[in-house]
């Protein structure tokens, strides 16, 4: 019986090292192709809340590890629209016309350009994958949200996190 249970332990542990591979991998690719400063895996842990838990970067000061978002902002209208699959490219936060809880909370993370295109698997919005332009305004080609749509639907269609 201990061989069983060792079995599932280490079977669970193999199952989410190939998620986090796949995960870094991807944002490492995305930042390189997209040359951006940041790219993030935000992972809802439970309905509307979740946490940066991947992070790709041009440079150390630009981390947001952690970052949990601002749930004022982030709510089940806003949710809705990426369940239905929603991309939403900003190019510039100061001219963009969003809510201004957004605006200060993209300021917070020194975001001047924004693209998130969400993760969906067969059962729920998993998570958003998002690049950020930190330093300048940058506007987002479609070959640019292609690529973002393509990344996630491969996150999206992974075993390791269809069952996660």
């Amino acid at each position: 019986m201990p061989d069983l249970a060792l079995q599932r332990i280490i079977s669970n542990l193999n199952t989410k090292l190939v998620r986090d591979n796949l995960v870094q991998q991807t944002t490492d690719e995305l930042r390189d192709f997209l040359q951006v400063d940041r790219v993030v895996l935000y992972y809802f842990y439970r309905e509307w809340s979740g946490r940066v838990t991947f992070e790709s970067l041009s440079k150390r000061e630009f981390s947001i590890f952690g970052c949990t978002g601002p749930d004022e902002c982030f709510n089940g209208e806003y949710a809705a629209m990426y369940e239905a699959g929603r991309v939403r490219a900003i190019a510039d936060i100061d001219v963009e016309p969003i809510q201004a809880c957004h605006r200060d909370f993209l300021r917070t993370l020194q975001v001047r350009a924004n693209l998130v295109v969400p993760i969906l698997t067969q059962q729920r919005l998993w998570g958003l994958l998002i690049a950020h332009n930190c330093q300048s305004p940058r506007s987002w080609f479609p070959k640019d949200i292609a690529q973002m749509q393509k990344a996630a639907y491969t996150l999206a269609m992974a075993p390791s996190i269809q069952n996660s």
